[in-house]
């Protein structure tokens, strides 16, 4: 049988089991074929199976490259072990000799290693008559069989496996130090290969997994080309073997190297679209399949192994598959695919689900290369990505984000292009929405100069930073400048836009709430209601900006202290937000908050305590900690507990609001102000 040991072999249970269910049909020469990618354990899975089977005739053929001249020298091999006197016959006769053993007997069974091509093994299994013997191939093809075998697909270990592989490796000489093993089969994808040539190497030269992890991030190539345990079987080699095949489809190399800046799973395939034309691009990703490169999953998208993609990135001027140049062009070509389709409408319901499944591939994308190599795309990108995400209510990677967009656009577009102003503004209102203020209103005073400067007064995008800026200083409490700013940039919207611009009654939203936070509670409940009328006839009653309206109305009606009106228009508003955005977004828990706080003013402390706690549990799970919404939602829920009598839960509650506020706002933000009176008041009590 197969010189492949098995004495380490570990896990596949189930792989196993399901071999041998494959296996039990009777009445036909039965083949299985064993697929999946370049040293996954096929060929060990069909080892160990095999050494478990009771036929009375086991042959293992490699066949590899020389396909079925492999094939024919396999048989006279076996020729000639079961006939010794056929040794100097010509081989032909050997070959004929083994075949019609195989014919004329049965309990045999032939397992035809590492098939590049069924047409390799199409000879020997079309003269093979039924209810005789059995076929087991391994091979990396995934197609092609469907006329010869039926298949099975081999996958990773499983986590535990791959350990357990790993450490009987690394001990196998006595104890070592094993820590990190975990981590490192983690990051080597649970591939069988790689986890017994990283183990090998570390029983080798001594090292432990976590400085095999720190050598394999610093010299990636190296690592995978290196030999452990005297096999010269490695990463990289079957990589460019496997590559080697599909030399005749160039494309097919150029999109595994794009696919390898992306997330390992759920890649849309539409991402690809812009590359080539569809026909091309279709056979190009077939032959990737084909050889178990990639993963053509049941729902569309496509998947790869984290370790191919981890090679396909690493340059190697001695691969001709990895060349620098041509992983330079492939970075910049996945980032393009990127930028190309990521919605420039972020706010729109109907374009998040696509937001949603492209973040994983952006995020892989800029993790995996250095800010050096950003592009006027990946820029793009990374403020699409980052706007999409603050709507979303996740803060806590989009500064960072958009800190290496602006970078990216100053670098490669000057700091006054209109590009580079747009990152910049951005910026400033990620500093806002996170409650650093005086980083807000500074960065955009700024880009409201320059954007005078560069645009001119009344353009749209110099507008917008003019409403932004006075929406920062209304958050500051800086009312003065912020109401003659607000009416300054609706007039000039109106003159610009026109009155029923979307732009124009967002202005108009935010001078009325203006005038709500300055106590001008007739001005504020005109001009929502009109506001709220406008958006209803332009937008729609659904829309994400009508259902805003709503709720600030709901909001002006409260503060008024008319609850008769505001509490039903905050429930009506919930549940349309809950249909329209869903239970968990933002605007909806700020609903929520609103409803709850109202519920407290009407003295139904009950409904508002409880609604609260939601509230504030959903916003922790969703926000995060230090989240400006979410310090909001614990003081309203330490006032209830005051008002409801429960003064312990109350301070407690208002004294780690106020130390979350002092450690992630601004040091002027007015909450840090609201919540030590607030604590105050309770201890006063």
């Amino acid at each position: 049988m197969s010189n492949i040991g098995t004495r380490l072999f570990v896990g596949r249970t189930d792989e196993l089991a399901e071999l041998e269910e494959a296996f039990t049909r009777p009445g036909e020469v039965v083949v299985h074929a064993v697929h999946g990618l370049g040293g996954v354990g096929k060929s060990a899975l069909a080892a160990r199976w095999a050494a478990r089977r009771h036929e009375k005739v086991r042959w293992w053929i490699t066949v590899d490259d020389a396909g079925v001249d492999a094939v024919d020298a396999g048989m006279g091999s076996l020729a000639r072990a079961l006939q010794p006197g056929l040794a100097g016959m010509p081989a032909e006769l050997q070959t004929e000799r083994a075949v019609a053993w195989l014919a004329t007997h049965d309990g045999w069974l032939l397992v035809l290693d590492n098939v590049k091509e069924p047409g390799h093994i199409h000879p020997l299994l079309d003269r093979m008559p039924v209810g005789r013997g059995r076929f087991l191939v391994t091979t990396r093809r995934a197609t092609g069989w469907h006329d010869d075998a039926t298949t099975i697909r081999l996958g990773v270990f499983n986590p535990a496996d791959a350990v357990d592989l790993f450490t009987r490796i690394l001990t196998h000489q006595g104890l070592r130090d094993a820590d990190g093993a975990d981590t490192l089969c983690e990051e080597l994808g649970y591939l069988a290969l790689a986890v017994r040539q990283a183990a090998a190497f570390c029983a080798e030269t001594g090292i432990n997994p976590r400085a095999y992890l720190d050598m394999l991030a610093r010299w990636p190539a190296t690592m995978f080309a290196a030999e452990g345990g005297g096999s010269e079987r490695t990463i990289a080699r079957i990589w460019r073997l496997t590559l080697g095949h599909l030399e005749g489809t160039p494309l097919a190399g150029d999109i595994l190297r794009i696919l390898a800046w992306y997330a390992p799973d759920n890649i849309p395939r539409d991402l690809l679209h812009g590359l080539a034309e569809r026909p091309q691009l279709a056979a190009a990703v077939g032959r990737l399949v084909a050889y178990s490169m990639i993963t053509d999953n049941h729902d569309g998208s496509l998947s790869v192994h984290r370790l191919v993609q981890a090679l396909a990135r690493t340059p190697d001027p001695h691969d001709p598959h990895r060349l620098p140049k041509a992983i330079d062009h492939a970075r910049g070509q996945a980032t393009a695919c990127l930028a190309d389709t990521f919605p420039a409408d972020v706010d729109r319901p109907e374009t998040w689900p696509r937001c949603r499944a492209l973040l994983p591939h952006i995020d892989s994308l800029t993790r995996h290369h250095t800010a050096g190599h950003d592009t006027a795309h990946t820029a793009y990108a990374l403020d699409r990505a980052a706007t999409y995400r603050i709507g979303q209510g996740a803060l806590a990677p989009t500064i960072p984000a958009l800190r290496r967009a602006l970078a990216a656009q100053e670098r490669v577009s000057g700091v006054d292009h209109p590009d580079t102003l747009h990152s910049r503004n951005n910026l400033a209102y990620a500093y806002r929405q996170a409650g650093d203020l005086d980083r807000a209103i500074a960065l955009h005073e700024r880009t409201l100069a320059e954007r005078e400067r560069v645009l001119g007064e009344d353009h749209p995008d110099t507008l917008h930073t003019r409403n932004l800026l006075a929406g920062a200083y209304r958050m500051a409490g800086n009312l003065d400048r912020a109401i003659p700013l607000y009416k300054r940039t609706l007039a000039e919207r109106e003159r610009v836009l026109g009155v029923d611009h979307p732009d124009t009654l967002h202005t108009r939203n935010n001078l009325a709430s203006a005038y709500r936070q300055a106590g001008d509670l007739d001005r504020a409940i005109a001009l929502h209601e009109r506001t709220l009328a406008d958006s209803e006839r332009v937008l729609g009653e659904d829309h994400p900006d009508t259902l805003h309206s709503r709720n600030l109305l709901a909001y002006a009606y409260r503060e008024a202290g008319d609850l008769d009106r505001a509490i039903p228009l905050h429930e009506r508003t919930l549940a349309e937000r809950e249909r329209v955005l869903g239970e968990n977004h933002p605007d909806t828990l700020h609903t929520r908050n609103n409803l709850a706080y109202a519920y407290r003013m009407a003295g139904d402390l009950d409904r508002a305590v409880a609604l609260h706690e939601r509230t504030l549990a959903e916003r922790e799970r969703i926000l995060g900690e230090d989240h400006p919404d979410l310090l909001h939602t614990r003081n309203n829920l330490a006032s209830a507990y005051r008002e409801a009598g429960d003064l312990d839960r109350a301070i407690t509650l208002y004294e780690r609001t106020l130390a979350d506020s002092k450690r992630a706002l601004s040091p002027g933000h007015p909450m840090i102000a609201k919540v030590r009176a607030n604590l105050e008041r309770a201890r006063s009590t």
